[in-house]
């Protein structure tokens, strides 16, 4: 058949996806074979996949492939998470925007409803983008953290902690998202730096008159002074002792509070005295706590102001603060403005809102107690973080500073918390209404099931996918189950740094608690895609780009490549699409070798000879050897883009711009069938090291190769036993010859039809024997003899000790060349003194290991005896 001048990935792309999901290559079910599972961290079901998903499921399925042809029963497990906040803001503001409908209008069942159609639209985007990359997840298996089997599992969790005294309901400070008005967590808030304001204001002291019945304090919020419910000042501070047992007058609501005492006050700060709003600043609420003050909450759930604050009551808190500010320079309380360098907390759900503290009645996790069993798995060397040293540190430090965790969300797209309240406010926990009404009957207290209440509130999303690695299995409703045992603990978990703790750290913690095992092996991690200004890809910046626009314009198999020959393990990547167009470019490459190849069928022979590409042959079969072992050691650490990177030489360098050269046939010469035979094999073993990381192309090439009797997918890799040998370093030389003398012909304009006579002085010359005929064939050399002396009237080439002396029938440029040796002699020597430099530092040589001033002395001779060589060669000119 004839192939087509460059690969065309669409049509190859939709070919073997329709024809792997067919033969269900990616379907696993337990087996005699030992598992390699894999859970995909659940993407949010609110959108398409970004480029820092595209990494995350590129890596993954470069593990997965490459475990199931090294024979393992290759699990992995596709998904997407409900994320309630982000979903239900979606579902918001489509009902607004298409039909004009208000949340506010909707009953729960009602709004569930549309939430749920709008996940069946939408949700399906995702997994059309991660069967458009490649990736071989195991679709039978797609899970949802709504599902009503994962469901179940949410609240069969919530109970029993519930019931261990782990879960407990409480008012605490806590973040508030005025937009999506729910509570937050502290992980689900991110804090920017920003200049702000600080207003210094006077309070007047309660009962007094007079310039000196006046306090002024700093504070960045005026528009919660309403709140105040005293004044602080530190004790030992002699500017405020004569306010000891004294009140002052909050301005705008004229209310008397007392002026109290504490150490926590910063002096220097301000004016050293502090307005104290319990309400609404979480170090304010502990000094509450601690002199027993009135908590005021001037703030509804829309951060605009309420009754409690008394002026501008329904005004939003910033336009608020703007009404406040000038009617206190209007009373003449207002002192003077100055800038402030702060930080402001935003909801990292809504980006653009700022987070109040708030004082709320809450659900919460104590994490102390399941927190020190996870701590220790990572400790101990039971779980292994890629790169550790980088993440292990900062897994350390959130949970060794822990706090109890707010679980529940004033939303209704989630799990209902299962808490069931009487008309009285008292409440059970229970996962239906009956078995609460029978829990409340057995206290002695008589309520009808019809009577009874449910907890308006929702739990955190990350409530739900702690618990992935065990529920895709049905690991909590069937805690024995064949599948569960079998797959569960996972291999390796693929995620990004940012959510060490929020997901990483909390299913250790479930997988303790509830499997007594840890839930995965190795976790690695990627790092964070940025463009080529490093910025964070993000909507909203509108850096990031589409990810089937660039299927569609450069094939999946180089967006793969593209994105992991830029992505060392755990460190931030620039995205350029130029590593996209190297992947094209590579894709083209190894078409056309395709193509050469090919291309000899009709011409191959049983009776030509064969000699000239032994060496090659052997050459060849020894360094794909090498490379399988190096490959085997950096998939091992986890090294996925230095693999990539030692593939893509392997093939582009050694197979097509040697290997390919130095065995093709002479134009319309006959084709050795033992040569070619020996290429094809190469061919389809270097397809197959590519094909985890380019499905695709490898998988159309390897049936273009020849007929196959099974697909490249699912062929496993044959075991490899590399002892380095002498025909490597030997053809490192081959290499270096080839290019030098090819280079100097090129200087010296050498026609390349031009044949060229070769002398080499060298003291070994076994090694230049061996590969004679290919120096030869490479540089149209018609002769090449050995010589004990220098050459006259020839261009001369060195390498290391050994000399090549070019004989042409064109009059050499001696000027020329003179030139070129002396600009040659010019840079060895300088790098001469370099190394000679180096190597007198006895610091150095005290403190490097052994192997490198070893290899800093051989640079040192090699220099030394180049040099000579070119002074020898420019006494000939």
């Amino acid at each position: 058949m004839e192939l087509s001048k460059n690969f065309e990935p669409a049509q190859a792309e939709k070919k073997w996806n329709q024809h792997w999901k067919e033969k269900r290559y990616f379907n696993s079910k337990p087996d005699g074979r030992k598992p390699f599972t894999v859970v995909i961290p659940p993407p949010n079901v609110t959108g398409v996949l970004h480029m820092g998903h595209t990494l995350n499921e590129t890596v993954q399925d470069i593990l997965v492939r490459k475990a199931r042809m090294t024979g393992f029963n290759a699990c992995w497990v596709p998904g997407s998470d409900h994320a309630s906040i982000a979903t239900e803001a979606k579902v918001v503001q489509m009902l607004e925007k298409e039909k004009g409908i208000k949340k506010a209008d909707l009953s729960r069942p009602e709004f569930l409803k549309y939430a749920f159609e709008w996940k069946e639209k939408y949700g399906g985007i995702i997994y059309n983008q991660i069967e458009r990359l490649g990736c071989s997840v195991d679709w039978d298996r797609v899970n949802f953290t709504m599902d009503d089997h994962y469901y179940k599992a949410v609240i069969k969790v919530f109970i029993d902690l519930y019931n261990k005294g782990l879960i407990y309901r409480g008012a605490r400070m806590i973040n508030w998202d005025p937009r999506a008005k729910t509570a937050l967590s502290d992980e689900e808030v991110i804090y920017k730096d920003a200049v702000g304001k600080l207003y210094y204001v006077r309070y007047q002291i309660a009962g007094e008159t007079g310039d000196d019945a006046w306090i002024t304090i700093a504070t960045q919020r005026p528009e919660t002074i309403m709140g105040d419910t005293a004044v602080c000042v530190n004790p030992t501070d002699e500017r405020y002792t004569h306010l000891k047992g004294k009140k002052v007058i909050v301005p705008l609501v004229n209310r008397e509070i007392p002026v109290i005492f504490d150490e926590y006050v910063d002096p220097a700060f301000g004016t050293g005295a502090l307005k104290v709003t319990p309400a609404h600043d979480i170090n304010d609420y502990n000094l509450g706590l601690k002199h027993n003050l009135e908590v005021i909450d001037t703030l509804n759930a829309d951060g605009t102001l309420s009754a409690a604050a008394q002026v501008f009551v329904g005004t939003d808190r910033f336009a608020a603060r703007k009404l406040v500010i000038k009617q206190l320079a209007e009373e003449g309380r207002l002192v003077k403005e100055e800038e402030n360098p702060t930080r402001v907390a935003y909801s990292e759900r809504n980006p653009d809102t700022v987070v109040e503290p708030k004082i709320s009645t809450q659900w919460w996790v104590k994490m102390k107690e399941i927190t020190e069993p996870a701590l220790k798995a990572v400790v101990d060397g039971d779980i292994r973080i890629h790169p550790g040293d980088k993440f292990l540190a900062t897994y350390k430090y959130w949970l060794e500073n822990v706090k109890d965790w707010c679980i529940s969300r004033q939303l209704w797209w989630g799990q209902q918390i299962p808490a069931w309240y009487t008309t009285d406010g008292n409440f059970v926990v229970a996962a239906t209404r009956e078995e609460a009404a029978s829990q409340f009957e057995a206290q002695g207290v008589s309520v009808s099931a019809d009577d009874l209440k449910q907890d308006e509130d929702v739990l955190d999303t990350w409530f739900s996918s702690w618990l992935w690695p065990i529920e895709v299995f049905n690991g909590i409703n069937e805690p024995d189950n064949e599948e569960i045992n079998y797959y569960y603990p996972t291999s390796v978990l693929v995620t990004g740094q940012d959510i060490i703790f929020f997901w990483v750290a909390r299913m250790v913690m479930a997988g303790m608690e509830y499997r007594k095992e840890i839930p995965f092996k190795d976790v690695y991690f990627t790092g964070m895609v940025r463009d080529n200004q490093g910025r964070k890809m993000s909507k909203s910046l509108g850096n990031s780009p589409d990810l089937l626009d660039l299927i569609d314009k450069y094939g999946a198999d180089a967006v793969r490549f593209g994105i992991m020959i830029s992505a060392p393990a755990g460190n931030d990547l620039l995205f350029d699409e130029a590593a996209l167009e190297q992947g094209r470019n590579f894709n083209n490459k190894i078409w056309n070798a395709l193509k050469l190849v090919k291309g000899w069928e009709s011409r191959i022979s049983d009776a030509s000879d064969n000699s000239t590409a032994d060496f090659a042959i052997e050459w060849f079969d020894y360094r794909l050897k090498e490379v399988r072992t190096e490959l085997d050691k950096l998939f091992g650490q986890f090294r996925l883009s230095e693999g990539l990177k030692t593939i893509y030489s392997l093939i582009w360098d050694d197979f097509c711009s040697w290997y390919l050269e130095w065995v093709k046939p002479g134009f319309e010469q006959p084709v050795s069938a033992a040569m070619y035979e020996k290429t094809v094999s190469y061919f389809e073993q270097l397809l197959q090291l590519l094909h985890p990381y380019m499905p695709f192309i490898t998988e159309e090439m390897y049936h273009l190769l020849k007929e196959q009797d099974v697909d490249l997918c699912v062929k496993q890799f044959d075991e490899v036993d590399f002892q380095p040998a002498a025909v490597l370093q030997t053809g490192d030389l081959l290499k270096k010859v080839i290019s030098a003398i090819r280079d100097a012909r090129n200087k010296n304009q050498v026609k390349p039809k031009d044949t060229i006579k070769l002398y080499i002085q060298a003291e070994d010359t076994a090694s230049y024997k061996a590969i004679e005929s290919i120096v030869a064939k490479q540089v149209n050399a018609e002769l090449i003899d050995y010589t004990t002396e220098a050459v006259a009237n020839c261009v001369v080439v060195t390498i290391e000790k050994d000399k090549f002396f070019i004989a042409t029938n064109q009059q050499i440029d001696t000027g020329a060349l003179k030139e070129e040796l002396e600009k040659d002699l010019a840079y060895q020597e300088k790098f001469l003194a370099s190394v000679t430099n180096k190597l007198a530092n006895e610091r150095f040589v005290q403190n490097a290991k052994p192997e490198v001033v070893a290899l800093e002395r051989k640079k040192q001779a090699d220099a030394e005896a180049r040099i000579q060589t070119i002074k020898e060669s420019l006494a000939g000119l």
